[in-house]
């Protein structure tokens, strides 16, 4: 279950992730906000 909610804390990053990797699109600041908060989210919940 714990594997489960990493993944999908990840949810909001992935298409930013793949425009970013795929399409070669530029970030917004907004998207970076995004992107840093999906990862302090997706660390705090790995930690407990």
């Amino acid at each position: 279950m714990a594997v489960a909610v990493v993944l999908a804390s990840l949810y909001p990053a992935l298409p930013v992730v793949l425009g970013l990797a795929l399409l070669h699109e530029r970030i917004s600041r907004r998207q970076a906000v995004g992107l840093l908060g999906a990862g302090i989210a997706t660390v705090l919940l790995t930690l407990g």
